[in-house]
């Protein structure tokens, strides 16, 4: 079930608030039973037998980790009883790296294995279970903590409820039980609900309009030279920018928009995530990207990938290798496909180049930012947008075909329409190497570029989500989120024309849902 779909918006919705809102104030724990159930539906509605694959990854992994958080606190400093469960957490994150392998890089390592061996094995291809990517980390910091004495012992109602919570469940944020399941004990008094509702539903909204106004109205602008790239064209300098350009903000929207309703659905129930996206195209440098852009995965692997493998504690030169892992990790996370490895080791060089100047910026300039803020905004956005190439490209080659495009090695053509405008520059051009023809291939003209400038003016220079509703505190520790925002810049207040507002994007929104479409972030 999409959020974005008809059969979400008016009866699961629905159905679930009341039904919550009815069973909480009486019955606590029942109105937990309620949310698990509901989010079990909502999972099912997918594939009903990977619904079973999901309560079974629970099941496994709440007693595992109940054991390991028993020999922890019975341990209390005696290093051979907590080394005897060592071998417990390694076989039960094994156990969910496999599952989560078998369905997600089986097929992948098999074709490179057949490629490089010249074999011919074969399996059968499945069905990628939603959100196995999410769920598997989210249990395996779970177990981790455990393992470390991290954690109280929770009963399985509540463990079940924060992995399934249907809000963060299918895409994130990838959420930590510390900061989840004091919240699903405590009940709102009921003057709150109103307010929560309030602030919940006007989140949503604004996410919907995002993912299907803007991200899904610019896709039709990103994916024709996708396409075509993939079907061996080799597109144009117009082509190509473009279309790139376009696919970055679709991204960036459609992720901006899911992060938004999932903020606002949970807000509905009275429950805070934790912020996942915070304007990443404002971002300075790359550093500063990826604590903006999907902040629970960037955690997730700071905390549980690149500290374990040593951080920066063991010399520079480690500290820059671990830093190139655990992108590549991140990269592989996304998706089984070497495209998805080169956008993990951009990314990884891109920050490895980042510490580098940090370094010399703080020996040589006294920690004075190398390039203002005007300036190193776009460079860094053109570094994003160089890297989400192949992160979209179907493979190397067609990545290779849109790269060659961008630095105009396929040729530059116009539209032979402009010609009448140029007067005597398109000789001028023409001499330069320039084409006029009257097949624009996937270029989509002055449409095309008013869509890119537009989102690309929202997305630089409107205040994010959070900012607008700061005083209602949507989302965990925003408060260092908030530090640069100015406390007398437009938010939002429960008045009568913020509701018009909002109910002007909600009318726009529906109107908009011809066909619910897929968010981006579901496939991984």
């Amino acid at each position: 079930m999409l959020f974005n779909s008809v059969e979400f918006l008016f009866v699961f919705l629905p159905i679930t608030v009341i039904g919550y809102f009815l069973i909480r104030p009486r019955a606590p724990r029942l109105s937990l039973l309620w949310l698990v159930a509901a989010s079990l539906v909502f999972y099912a509605w997918f594939e009903w037998r990977y619904a079973l694959l999901l309560i079974g990854s629970v099941a496994f992994n709440f007693f595992v980790g109940r054991w390991l958080a028993r020999v922890a606190a019975q341990a209390e400093g005696d290093w051979g009883q907590a080394r005897r469960a060592k071998p417990v957490l390694v076989l039960a994150v094994g156990v969910n790296l496999a599952v989560l392998g078998y369905f997600k890089y089986a097929v992948f390592v098999l074709e490179n294995m057949n490629a490089l061996l010249g074999t011919e094995w074969t399996l059968a291809r499945v069905v990628l279970p939603l959100a196995i990517s999410f769920f598997t980390f989210q249990q395996i910091t779970y177990l981790v903590d455990a393992y470390r004495g991290l954690t109280r012992e929770y009963d399985p109602l509540s463990f079940f409820v924060f992995v399934t919570f249907f809000p963060q469940l299918i895409a994130g944020p990838i959420v930590h039980h510390r900061e989840m399941m004091p919240q699903f004990r405590q009940v709102a008094a009921p003057q709150a609900w109103v307010e929560n509702l309030a602030v919940g539903l006007s989140i949503f909204v604004l996410g919907l309009f995002k993912k299907v106004v803007l991200a899904d109205g610019i896709a039709v602008h990103a994916s024709p030279m996708f396409n075509a790239a993939a079907a061996g064209a080799s597109p144009t300098l117009l082509e190509a920018w473009p279309g790139v350009l376009a696919y970055s903000l679709q991204l960036y929207f459609d992720f901006s928009g899911y992060s938004d309703m999932a903020v606002g659905l949970a807000r509905i129930f009275g429950i805070r995530l934790p912020a996942n996206f915070f304007s990443p195209y404002k971002a300075r440098n790359i550093i500063d990207f990826w604590r903006r852009w999907h902040m629970t995965l960037s955690r997730f692997l700071r905390d549980y990938v690149y500290v374990p493998l040593g951080g920066n504690r063991r010399g520079r030169r480690r500290r820059y290798v671990n830093l190139v892992a655990t992108m590549l990790i991140g990269g592989v996370w996304h998706g089984a496909g070497w495209t998805f490895v080169l956008w993990g080791a951009l990314h990884g060089l891109y920050l490895l180049v980042n510490h580098l100047l940090a370094e010399l910026n703080a020996r040589f300039r006294q920690g004075r930012p190398l390039l203002p803020a005007l300036v190193a905004v776009p460079v860094t956005f053109l570094f994003v947008v160089l890297a989400w190439v192949p992160f979209r490209a179907a493979d190397i080659g067609t990545a290779g075909r849109i790269y060659a495009g961008m630095l105009g090695l396929n040729g530059v053509v116009l539209p032979s329409g402009y010609a009448g405008y140029l007067g005597g520059w398109q000789a001028r051009l023409q001499a330069l190497g320039v084409e006029f023809s009257g097949d624009p291939g996937t270029y989509g003209g002055a449409t095309q570029l008013a869509w890119v400038l537009a989102l690309m003016a929202i997305a630089w220079f409107t205040p994010n989500t959070l900012q607008w509703f700061r005083r209602y505190r949507p989302v965990l520790r925003d408060r260092d989120l908030m530090r640069g925002t100015v406390e007398s810049a437009p938010c939002w207040r429960p008045t009568m024309p913020h509701a018009a507002a909002v109910a002007v994007l909600a009318l726009l929104a529906v109107a908009s849902l011809t066909k619910a479409t897929e968010f981006l972030y579901f496939q991984f």
